[in-house]
């Protein structure tokens, strides 16, 4: 039986599944990466670490593995940010991440004289301090020789699929992301003029649909212990490897990633560039014509959570004690999650917003902060799936949905029944369905994407809850203008 190979580069961890041709997940090996801050506001990473830990699971799953050597190795992974590497794909300095928010200078700019909202109109993405627009416009400004050494600025995927195949290219989702015409055929021109770019237009890499395929090379293969000639595909990223691996396709339906970015995402059939929620989110290119993903990524996802689980000397085995030890309401403690050093991207842009705890007193407990961060992110993502044309089923994945008690504070602050992909290597399995595609491998998608469990919502808390989020949007609105004091 033919086994595939999916590896995940997250930001923070890179994980190799192993499937065989029924879609079971056979053997799983995870590496934690390291992200660097040589200074505040400013988020990198090495990509000769990052591409060790790619080598480093693939070997170890294939030493632990008694299969047969994979058939295809499938490689997805962290958006947004800027990688630069040069014609070999060596890289010309530390990757840039999608956290970073040196240039948010020039994002404050391009909101004051209309280029983000005019590159949205376009595109239909919004801007960050995290964008590849913002830091690339960064870079030719403070760091123009980083980029005149480069012959590509990627992300990280690609990075990867170019050391270990030789093949400069990217997919229809990252390139997406920020100058993709909707269509997913390529770069539009005018967002390039608009982001006063165009004169860097050589170092985006060419588009191939649906997925970049090619064979692993020789050093492809040293690094990898895979035999050389190993078909190797590059795509969708993360963001919309994860629905295709939890099985959400069809328009209207949607996807709750609750890790480090707090995804909220739904599958759509119009490219909405003058949505009524204003300049927001993204419209991702998908492997299928005439199928979008409409994204809300907030920042405020687990990231948030470990912050406050470590300030309290807590970590994620005390979860879901502590939410149990806590009421809906959090005994009158409420939380704004946005911790993130660049701010939050959706479902507003604010690159000065902060985070916010109020109603404590004396009595309030740790259980209490807890659950209220935990119902604050939940707050978020129906914050974001607002502004989405979610109308049918909702599926959830990501570290956080470790968490039974998490998922119901989700469950009733959204008042709709979660379903939980019953295998949490949604993003390897994303990756390794588009790239059977691409080859056109024919593939039982029913045996690929089985049901799982559902969190049904508590009926009695709804009420509850819509003042619990009506207080939560206040607090928001309310402490914009201090944000931006500060």
């Amino acid at each position: 039986m033919e086994t595939f190979l999916g590896v995940d580069v997250g930001t923070t961890v890179t994980k190799a599944t192993l499937f065989d041709e029924a879609g079971t997940s056979l053997a799983v090996v995870e590496r934690a990466t390291r992200l660097e801050q040589p200074a505040p506001d400013r988020v990198e990473q090495d990509v000769e670490e990052v591409l060790a830990s790619v080598a480093e699971v693939i070997a170890e799953l294939l030493r632990s593995s008694t299969r047969q050597a994979p058939s295809l190795l499938a490689i997805t992974g962290q958006g947004d940010g800027c990688w630069l590497v040069d014609e070999r794909g060596w890289p010309t300095r530390k990757a840039v991440s999608w956290m970073d928010a040196r240039s948010s200078g020039v994002l404050a700019e391009w909101e004051r004289d209309g280029t983000a909202e005019s590159v949205f109109r376009v595109t239909g993405n919004a801007l960050f301090p995290g964008a590849q627009a913002c830091i690339l416009r960064w870079l030719d400004q403070h760091e123009p020789d980083a980029l005149d050494r480069a012959s590509t600025a990627t992300y990280c995927k690609d990075v990867i699929f170019q050391r270990l195949t030789g093949v400069r290219a990217t997919d229809p989702s990252d390139a997406s992301l920020p100058f993709g015409r909707p269509d997913g055929a390529g770069y539009s021109e005018q967002a390039l003029k608009l982001c006063r770019l165009d004169h860097r237009a050589g170092l985006l890499p060419p588009v191939t649909g649906p997925v970049p395929v090619a064979p692993l090379d020789a050093a492809g293969a040293a690094l990898t212990t895979l035999a050389e000639g190993t078909p190797v595909t590059a795509g969708p990223f993360d963001l919309s490897a994860c629905p295709a691996g939890a099985g959400v396709t069809e328009p209207g339906d949607g996807l709750l990633i609750i890790g480090t970015t707090l995804a909220c995402t739904v599958v759509t059939d119009t490219v909405d560039v003058q949505t009524r929620a204003g300049a927001t989110g993204m419209h991702l290119a998908t492997t299928r014509p005439g199928r979008w993903l409409r994204v809300l990524p907030a920042m405020v996802g687990s990231a948030s959570l470990d912050w406050v689980l470590g300030m309290l000397g807590k970590d994620h085995d005390d979860l879901d004690a502590a939410i149990a030890g806590s009421v809906a309401g959090a005994g009158g403690v409420e939380m704004l999650p946005y911790l993130s050093p660049s701010g939050e991207r959706a479902p507003f842009v604010d690159a000065g917003a902060r985070g916010q705890l109020t109603g404590l007193r004396l009595t309030t407990a740790a259980a209490d902060v807890i659950r209220a961060t935990c119902e604050g992110i939940a707050y978020a993502a129906r914050d974001c799936f607002a502004s989405t044309p979610l109308e049918g089923e909702v599926v959830v994945c990501g570290g956080g949905a470790r968490s039974r008690r998490w998922l119901q504070v989700f469950a009733d602050v959204l008042q709709r029944p979660l379903t939980v992909t019953p295998d949490p290597n949604v993003g390897p399995r994303g990756a390794v369905l588009g790239g059977l595609e691409a080859m056109g491998h024919a593939v039982d998608r029913h045996a690929w994407l089985p049901p799982g469990d559902v969190v049904a919502p508590d009926r009695r808390l709804a009420e509850s809850y819509e003042r619990g989020f009506a207080r939560f949007t206040q607090h928001r609105e309310a402490a914009r203008p201090l944000w931006r004091s500060s």
